[in-house]
């Protein structure tokens, strides 16, 4: 049995002659927090209305919770939650009375209802203003309402389009510890679409970089990272200076690269060794940087500076989105 609580195949959507979404092909797992990135306009939106069933595709199929979509929506709203952007609640109800509602229409009894309405309530970081109108609340008082509304019928799979956005930095940072919090207390799947690559890459297992209605690329940030970076994801950074050996000729010449080298070559997952300034770039397809510190120290040269990075989403997001490479 598959562990994929969500399948897009071949899944495209097209107005007229443009194509807003190109044969998407994407597997969520149970339980895990994938996160969908791309800048606005990129197809993400239009993705989840698929998978809601709210839109039609052009072409291909999309399936959560091994049902199609497309031919049977009603059964797969009954086991998503989703909380779009801008949430729609009836302002002059007080936030009691619109999580009643929702579970009125998920077929929940009023007893059973309040009593999870004011569980979820305090859940989200609403515990005093259950009966207050939620033409009243805050931008964020009203995001964990909506997060709360999308749980009150227990669903299997939580779909969340550009969530915090219009949330203060401090709201944003408790919205997204309850995302994790919940997904992990409680088995859900989550789909986080984002244009915030520093929101996804705190709080998703994987990412799907999306890009003009394309998914361009897949996977965890290591993964990713060892794809755009020709299998060397890890940069190692080092100064080094002469030592007890008396290296600072070989070491201060261009010639230092074939020194470094050499001192280096027992050394695996060394892909690439450059020279900027006075520091060496050492580019790695594994974390190595203790054993570089090691063998350089072993070789009677002085190691004053060794700064170790793996490229991150930042690195990832300019490589696509800005850097250009869209191939």
């Amino acid at each position: 049995m598959s562990d994929h609580i969500i399948e897009m195949v071949e899944l495209t959507k097209k107005y007229g002659t443009f194509t807003a979404v190109d044969h998407l092909s994407l597997n969520i797992r149970k339980g895990e927090i994938f996160g969908l990135l791309g800048p606005n306009g990129a197809g993400k939106s239009t993705s989840i209305l698929m998978m809601l069933g709210l839109t039609e595709p052009s072409s291909g199929n999309v399936f959560v919770c091994g049902i199609n979509s497309t031919i049977n929506p009603i059964e797969v709203k009954q086991r998503v939650g989703y909380l779009p952007e801008d949430v729609g609640f009836y302002d002059e109800r007080t936030g009691l009375e619109n999580l009643m509602y929702t579970a009125r229409l998920n077929g929940i009894d009023d007893k059973t209802a309040k009593e999870k309405a004011l569980q979820l309530m305090k859940q989200v970081g609403l515990p005093d203003v259950e009966n207050k109108k939620t033409g009243k609340y805050s931008r964020g008082m009203r995001q964990r309402l909506g997060l709360a509304d999308v749980l009150i019928k227990d669903p299997e799979v939580i779909i969340l389009d550009e969530p915090t956005s219009g949330i203060d930095p401090k709201g944003v940072h408790e919205f997204l510890e309850m995302i994790a919090l919940l997904s992990k207390a409680e088995g859900l799947t989550v789909l986080f679409s984002s244009h915030n690559l520093h929101q996804v890459q705190q709080v998703c297992d994987r990412v799907g970089l999306f890009v003009n209605g394309k998914l361009l690329a897949q996977g965890d940030i290591h993964s990713l990272s060892r794809q755009l970076f020709s299998g060397s994801p890890w940069v190692t950074e080092v100064k080094i200076t002469a030592g007890s050996a008396g290296k600072a000729s070989q070491v201060a010449e261009p010639a230092g690269i074939e020194w470094l080298g050499s001192v280096l070559k027992p050394v695996e997952g060394i892909e690439k060794i450059t020279r900027t300034h006075d520091n060496y770039i050492i580019e790695c397809s594994r974390d190595v940087s203790a054993t570089i510190a090691r063998k350089i120290i072993e070789s009677g040269a002085e190691l004053d500076y060794l700064n170790r990075k793996e490229y991150g989403l930042d690195d990832i997001y300019y490589r696509y989105f800005e850097g250009g490479k869209q191939s």
